[in-house]
């Protein structure tokens, strides 16, 4: 079993509720005002950290209309935008990112980024991020890897269509410039995901396999596969947030809203104080409610030498007299003194 990670004041382990990361991408809809408000919606829902993305439109791609630079694909929300304007529309300018922290640390709430190239992993040194994120685009990108590595921070890494022998070259290069602190997060990189395309069942596997912290990179709606995601083991998940939806925003679509953020927080921390240990017997909370099982009485008044019979002896509530597997053992046998209707069976009643 791994043993955790520190990312800043906040354990990420099997011993800690999930940790809740709330995305902002580009929800903020070019507004410095509406990212802070998101900001301080993220931190009343109970979220405990904030992300943001660290690139410009020029470091993502090149200025080129149409052809492969223009997205054909009815399956996403961007469908007909071409890349470069969809990243200048959805970048977050790098001076926000320095107020946008300073808003989070006011709430308590941890606040890193996704760097897309080596230029922003600089920037975000300047402005000593407690960790990283490598978003699942870029899981192969291995010079960025090395470059985030190098840093020596925690390092939280989306696996969306990753081939096992790329995680495995990835999860390598960062243990080896470096990070030893590495959170993987199970993703599926299609916008909105299904249910039915998580995959949970692969978090304790990969947990298994490169012996980390795993979590989930959601994009479902609701809170469900995060849910199953922390029963199977997550203690990491990660969902896109918004103030509303109608409001618009590249990734609007397949946000949370404030209302199902703080639902998140709750229903995976539920989740996880679920899980306990393997456990047998009552527990300490259960012994009290051990009255109300069945258990032997005297269901008819009897003198003593009367034969107990299937009218004087019942399998009853509450559960104060001799186990009901004794009823059979009991039958036929005689009472050795007077007894009253609703008397508890106990072996020094038998002649």
């Amino acid at each position: 079993m791994t043993q955790g990670i520190q990312i800043a004041d906040r354990i990420i382990g099997q011993d800690a509720p999930p940790f809740i990361i709330a995305e902002m991408s580009g929800n903020h809809n070019q507004s410095l005002d509406r990212a802070l408000a998101i900001v301080d919606a993220a931190a009343e829902s109970g979220a405990h950290a904030l992300k943001l993305q660290t690139y410009t439109a020029d470091t993502m791609t090149l200025p080129i209309a149409g052809g492969e630079f223009y997205i054909d694909d009815d399956a996403t929300p961007w469908q007909g935008s071409n890349l470069h304007d969809l990243y200048q529309q959805a970048y977050t300018p790098w001076d926000w990112h320095a107020p946008i922290m300073e808003r989070a640390a006011e709430h308590g709430m941890i606040c890193f980024s996704s760097p897309f190239d080596e230029t922003a992993v600089d920037f975000l040194e300047e402005l000593n991020v407690p960790c990283y994120k490598i978003a699942s685009f870029e899981n192969a990108d291995i010079p960025l890897i090395r470059r985030v590595a190098q840093t020596g921070k925690p390092v939280i890494m989306s696996t969306g269509m990753a081939t096992l022998a790329e995680l495995d070259e990835s999860v390598r290069t960062l243990r080896e410039h470096g990070c030893q602190d590495i959170v993987l997060l199970k993703c599926t990189s299609t916008y909105p995901a299904t249910p039915e395309n998580s995959n949970v069942r692969t978090i304790p596997h990969m947990r298994e396999l490169f012996g980390c912290e795993v979590g989930l990179s959601d994009h479902t709606m609701g809170v469900g596969a995060a849910v199953a995601a922390v029963a199977h083991g997550a203690t990491v998940i990660e969902k896109h947030f918004t103030l509303a939806r109608a409001d618009g925003g590249v990734d609007s679509t397949f946000s949370l809203e404030p209302h199902e953020l703080a639902a998140l927080v709750t229903e995976t921390e539920r989740a996880w104080q679920s899980l306990g240990r393997v456990q047998y017997g009552p527990a300490e909370a259960e012994k009290a409610s051990a009255r109300f099982r069945r258990s032997l009485y005297i269901a008819a008044d009897m003198k003593a030498g009367d034969v107990l019979t299937a009218e004087s002896l019942r399998v009853v509530r509450p559960g104060y007299g001799l186990a009901p597997k004794y009823y059979d053992l009991l039958l036929g046998r005689r009472v050795n003194r007077d007894l009253k209707k609703g008397t508890a069976v106990d072996w020094q009643i038998l002649g």
